[in-house]
């Protein structure tokens, strides 16, 4: 249903400031702070690579540390930033996405004599269980047998699946999952538009089994995996050729051990929604003749509805869990309330005034989709930390900074990705805030509260370089900035931090992207 790809669009903003924060200050950066950064800068995996940083102390506008501040980087999915902001400008903390079923077809007892139409406008939390809702809804109201087809409304968005600039070959991941008006999430970090392969050991020498959760048709499985030796090492393999729907798993997995779990996106979210709900509503005993696509005609009755959970909550999965189609079902929202136009152009724009509105002018940014996943992106760290100092006068900046992951927080739904990060330092529990990773690229930046007590903002943006991530880099900045007392303090020297190892595949990418965090 949806196979067109988006076209190259770029919207560029340049953050020069206006009001309290509009001036960048001179350096008054303490010597035995700068020193100290600067050795940690000094680490050689650093050599030959982009290392730029900025800290600043909101509440004397001053520049504590400048390294290559206006020097533009991939972000990342520091882009997230922006994104949250721009949406809390735009839609507010309360808004929700609805998801509804609608007929303009009469009735004549338990038979609708004519179309049922599902209707969404983008909302990535539905699962398989809120569509059984609305299908409960929908026999609810009596109706039995649908004699025309149940028909998928995706039009409040455009049909452009794909962010600009993503890589081909990340089209089957999940975290590159394609976007829609309808979609299901398989699970509650809401990672809509994929689906979870299921892989259940058998016999040693028979087959392994294979579902798909939520049960669906929307994506075809070809079972070639095998029951190993209960000592064996699993070689499983769960793989989904690029632009097709079908799904291969090969290898095997040991005898006696637990399923194995992969995710896969499904290259079409809108027949993927359908799918799920004609299943729902066979389960409650109401029949369609048919499935298909139609946009909702008017004067349509409704007779099924959910509202999602509001901004200010979907902002900590999206946040916290770095989820990449969140950031781009709410640029699209934002682009069609406010402009009519669910697309990425029309929400870029919309992204580009709202953020003029926190202090930024075009010109020195550029963001092509709402996550950060494209390597088009490209910021410097002092407009991250402008963004970043600026926010905390909105009246919704402490749902913003709810939603940062917090460091060293064991609570998966508080710390994110940096659960595992700080740990035992005085950034732990103390330093929120965002982090990105692709391919040579690093970043962290968001807020942490210094030893005297002053709130400080950091941004910093490591990229081109050719080890695995230099995270431990970013900590012992943090850490350093936890440890500072104020101006004329003495050099402590580089921070005692644990290295953080990155797994042993997707080190590229964010650890909740590879669910190892």
């Amino acid at each position: 249903m949806r196979r067109r790809w988006a076209p190259v669009f770029v919207l560029v903003l340049l953050g020069v400031l206006t009001g309290p924060a509009a001036s960048v200050p001179v350096s008054a950066a303490p010597d035995g702070l700068a020193a100290d950064l600067d050795r940690i800068l000094a680490d050689p995996r650093l050599d030959g690579s982009h290392a730029g940083v900025v800290v600043r102390d909101p509440e004397s506008d001053q520049v504590l540390y400048s390294r290559q501040a206006r020097a533009r980087a991939t972000p990342a999915s520091n882009a997230k930033l922006f994104t949250a902001a721009a949406a809390l400008e735009q839609l507010g903390p309360q808004h929700r996405f609805r998801t509804d079923v609608r007929t303009a077809a009469p009735r004549n007892g338990p038979v609708l004599a004519g179309d049922l139409y599902l209707r969404g406008t983008g909302d990535p939390t539905m699962l398989a269980a809120d569509y059984d809702e609305l299908a409960r809804q929908v026999a609810d109201s009596g109706v039995r047998v649908v004699q025309g087809r149940l028909l998928g409304d995706d039009s409040w968005f455009d049909d452009v699946p794909l962010g600009t600039g993503w890589a081909w070959d990340d089209e089957p991941a999940y975290y590159a999952a394609p976007v829609s008006a309808l979609t299901v999430a398989p699970d509650e970090d809401f990672d809509a538009g994929s689906a979870i392969v299921r892989v259940t050991p058998g016999a040693e020498g028979s087959p392994a089994a294979v579902r798909l959760d939520p049960p669906n048709g929307a994506v075809r499985v070809e079972n070639q995996a095998v029951t190993g030796a209960p000592d064996s090492a699993s070689t499983l393999s769960v793989e989904r050729a690029h632009g097709s729907d079908q799904v291969v798993v090969r290898g095997s997995v040991p005898a006696g051990s637990a399923p194995a779990e992969e995710f896969t996106s499904v290259p079409d979210p809108t027949a993927y929604a359908l799918d799920v709900f004609a299943r729902a509503l066979r389960a409650h005993g109401v029949q369609v003749a048919g499935i298909g696509e139609g946009a909702v005609p008017e004067g349509a009755r409704t007779i099924a509805a959910r509202d999602s959970m509001p901004l200010r909550e979907l902002l900590v999965p999206f946040l916290k869990l770095s989820n990449n189609g969140h950031a781009e079902v709410l640029t699209k929202t934002m682009g069609e309330q406010a402009r009519g136009e669910g697309s990425w152009p029309a929400g870029l724009a919309v992204l580009g005034e709202r953020l003029t509105g926190l202090g930024l002018e075009p010109g020195r940014l550029r963001q092509v989709d709402g996550s950060g996943l494209s390597s088009m992106d490209s910021v410097s760290p002092e407009q991250v930390a402008l963004l970043l100092d600026n926010v905390r006068a909105r009246p919704w900046f402490a749902d913003l900074r709810a939603a940062l992951p917090v460091a060293a927080d064991p609570d998966r739904m508080v710390g994110g990705t940096l659960r595992n990060r700080m740990g035992g330092t005085p950034a732990a529990g103390n330093a929120h805030a965002k982090t990105g990773s692709l391919t040579g690229v690093s970043a962290l930046s968001g807020y942490v509260t210094a030893a005297n007590g002053r709130p400080l903002v950091f941004s910093v943006l490591l990229n081109d370089f050719l080890s695995d991530a230099p995270t431990d880099v970013e900590d012992a900045i943090a850490v350093r900035l936890a440890q500072y007392t104020g101006p004329g303090e003495p050099a402590r020297g580089v921070p005692a931090v644990p290295r953080t190892v990155p797994p042993a595949a997707g080190a590229d990418l964010e650890c909740a992207w590879t669910k190892s965090c």
